[in-house]
């Protein structure tokens, strides 16, 4: 396949040069050609823009090559793991994959075992991950007593006693639970949620319940987290403290949750990939620092010049970009929603990623997200 690659990647430049040089060729043949190229390029190297810009175009020539001659043969198989019989809930009015907000973590780990990674989230708890090649995914969070004060889940793990699954859309929620709050009150200071209509957020139970919608799939509920309300009244402020422990908590929750997103949905499992989250955190403190967002840095780089700028060596790249979301499950949420940044999540040709956060002074992160095939 990369021989045919290359055959077409140089017939396309064989018609772009005849296109533009034609008139040189019948006025000076190959040697007016050749020196009517020279001065052109000449020009061009100078001009930056133009250069980034051809740069792009050649990485998404490459990376559409890619998309059609790529090999996936020699990906293993991901395994058929079983799905839990579920049960309706007997203290709460949800629960996660059999589990309850106040259960016990030994409790909790009779049902999933031991967790797969433990990292630090904006409530200062850690969220531990606990699933089987990314199947049967929840992130549970517990308190100082060691029981469950936080949930979440994108798969068919919900149970309820109002009926409310994966299966449900917005309207089933709003008709079984009502108008959803639009505050959270924090000290002397309300802060507006749900004013985008892809989540909506209940006071239940003592637990904030908030549901997630997938407006690619006519806002079907796409996942649930569940706090309970003394954790979330642990956090002074819509934003956490930054620190390099939080930030690092938060690339690996956007790794694994990207992950159960593509298990979910079918495609293989991204390795995370080191060289490249220095470039991924690098992007990420320019924008927190100079306080813009974009893919383009204010240097007029792509995420492909940052790459290869790094030595980063690549056959397809992409990248995806959040700000202002106050935790990982909200960004990864609202990323899911963009058409753009979905393709790169559930990109069937990735194979490696990797993710870079920064703070601003206030505490609001900037997430970058590194995509690659190597």
């Amino acid at each position: 396949m990369p021989k045919l690659r290359t055959i077409v990647f140089f017939l396309l430049i064989g018609g772009l040069i005849w296109f533009f040089y034609e008139d040189d060729y019948k006025q000076g043949g190959l040697t007016g050609v050749w020196y009517e190229m020279k001065d052109d390029f000449s020009n061009l190297k100078d001009n930056g823009q133009i250069s980034s810009t051809i740069n792009n175009l050649r990485f998404e020539l490459e990376n559409f090559f890619d998309s059609v001659t790529d090999d996936q043969s020699d990906l293993p198989p991901s395994p058929n793991i079983e799905s839990p019989d579920l049960t309706k809930p007997s203290e709460q009015s949800f629960s996660i994959h059999n589990i309850e907000i106040n259960d016990s973590k030994s409790e909790v780990e009779n049902i999933l075992n031991d967790s797969k990674r433990s990292s630090l989230n904006e409530y200062g708890v850690d969220w531990f991950t606990y699933h089987d090649h990314y199947q049967n995914f929840v992130m549970v969070a517990y308190n100082d007593d060691n029981e469950v004060a936080g949930l979440y889940t994108n798969q068919d793990l919900i149970s309820s006693n109002i009926d409310i699954t994966l299966e449900n859309d917005k309207n089933d929620v709003r008709e079984a639970l009502g108008e959803p709050l639009d505050s959270i009150k924090k000290g002397f200071v309300k802060y507006r949620i749900n004013d985008n209509d892809e989540q909506d957020t209940y006071l239940i139970d003592d637990n904030y319940v908030t549901f997630f919608y997938d407006i690619h799939q006519e806002d079907t509920v796409s996942a649930i987290q569940i706090i309970a309300e003394r954790l979330e009244n642990q956090k002074d402020d819509y934003f956490a403290s930054p620190g390099n422990t939080l930030a690092e908590g938060l690339e690996y929750q956007l790794y694994d949750l990207t992950n159960a997103a593509r298990v979910k949905f079918e495609e293989p499992i991204l390795e995370w990939h080191d060289a490249s989250k220095v470039t991924a955190q690098n992007h990420s403190e320019d924008m927190a620092e100079n306080n813009y967002f974009g893919h383009t840095n204010l240097d007029g780089q792509s995420p492909f010049d940052r790459l290869e700028d790094d030595d980063i060596t690549f056959r397809m790249a992409g990248e995806n970009l959040a700000a202002g979301q106050p935790s990982s499950i909200y960004a990864h949420q609202g990323l899911m929603n963009s058409k753009g940044h979905r393709e790169n999540i559930l990109n069937s040709d990735f194979r490696l990623m990797s993710v870079g956060v920064a703070f601003q002074e206030d505490g609001q992160p900037f997430y970058t997200e590194t995509y690659l095939t190597q």
